[in-house]
């Protein structure tokens, strides 16, 4: 069995966060030459496979085989793998099964490795990702195996393969906001407290403003206005309150101490009430560490490209490793069909990924 063999097999397991539908048990079977650790909470599987081949340093690899719900739009059966043209179509071809089938063939297929080699995966990454790979590094620090490099086998490229890695993520600082007003007849506003008329003057010093110039890993942390409503959908009641919702993906130059005197600066004089969470910590790993220096002259090596380091996009699990002190970064195939109908990669990029990964394993001490 090869990379595309083995995708074709993880993409037939119908795996919908958080069920893995067999798909760990498969895997640990694929590798009879590792370790095999479960950790399993809250209804979500664990695994966490491991190779000591001798003493030095300790390279795993990481990802998730849950996915979302196929939806609506799809030419051909979103669980029944299928291959056109030289693409393979089904549900998690780019994210991430195609990543999780090129990292476990290159180590099925290692050798000589000098250290420890492993996987991690999770059926807890597409939701809430409270028992994930959170968990497993938790356990992995009470018995000592916490990695010291990481790869996360995301689609993290934007135009052709090889193009981009992920050396860092911004984190996710989610804003909810009440700013009272006193309800009362249109006819008379001198009588009332309209929340809108309040708030109309000051919007355009929250909606869009960046709350930091950027820097070179990262670009400015936007204030993004994601919801406001206020009313009875009435015209002759002015409301009573109005709720605001905002979201800021922040840079490491940006805290939600920040944000708070931003909005204190900006409502002061006003009723209000805001609630801040933190859904996601940004992280950066050094151009100078091992793992980025191996990973991008190992895409070098198999595209001839030199590839870029980028931040940009959502979240990942990478976010939970990087709290562990591991240097970790992030590289798959292309990132345009993710989570839509007809998502598909290519038979040439998992060949050029699995590639990759064996020259990374193969190079890296």
């Amino acid at each position: 069995m090869n990379s595309i063999d083995l995708l074709l097999k993880l993409l037939s397991y119908e795996s919908l966060t958080p069920d893995d539908k067999g798909s760990l048990h498969f895997i640990e079977e694929y590798l009879p030459d590792f370790e095999a650790t479960y950790v399993n909470e809250g209804g979500v599987k664990n695994l966490f496979l491991s190779k000591k081949f001798s003493e030095g340093e300790h390279l795993c690899f990481a990802g998730h085989v849950d996915v979302v719900p196929a939806g609506d739009g799809w030419n051909t059966p979103p669980f029944v793998p299928t291959i056109k043209e030289g693409n393979i179509y089904g549900r998690g071809t780019q994210d991430m099964k195609s990543g999780v089938a090129a990292f476990v063939q290159a180590c099925k297929e290692a050798e000589g490795f000098k250290g420890r080699l492993s996987i991690l995966l999770t059926s807890d990454e597409e939701g809430e990702a409270t028992y994930g790979t959170q968990i497993m590094l938790a356990h992995l620090k009470k018995i000592a195996l916490l990695p010291d490099y990481c790869v996360v086998a995301e689609p993290t490229c934007e135009e052709v393969f090889g193009d981009a890695i992920k050396v860092g993520r911004r984190g996710s600082i989610n804003g909810y906001m009440t700013l009272q007003g006193r309800q009362g007849h249109a006819a008379y506003p001198a009588k009332a407290i309209n929340p809108i008329h309040q708030i109309a003057p000051i919007l355009k010093d929250i909606s869009g403003i960046n709350l930091d110039d950027g820097d070179k890993d990262f670009a400015p942390s936007q204030m993004v206005v994601t919801d406001m409503r206020a009313g009875m959908e009435v015209t002759n009641v002015t409301p009573n309150s109005l709720k605001l919702m905002f979201n800021v993906r922040n840079s490491t130059k940006t805290t939600q101490d920040e944000v708070k005197l931003h909005i204190d600066k900006t409502f002061k004089g006003l009723d209000y009430s805001l609630k801040l969470t933190q859904g996601s910590y940004p992280f950066v790993t050094s151009r100078d560490s091992k793992i980025v220096k191996k990973l991008s002259l190992a895409i070098k090596e198999v595209t001839k490209i030199e590839t870029k380091y980028s931040t940009a996009g959502g979240t990942s699990d990478a976010r939970f490793i990087a709290q562990f002190g591991i240097d970790v970064v992030e590289f798959g195939v292309i990132n345009d069909t993710i989570h839509a109908p007809n998502e598909h990669t290519s038979i040439d990029e998992v060949e050029k990924l699995t590639c990759t990964f064996k020259s990374v394993i193969k190079d890296f001490n």
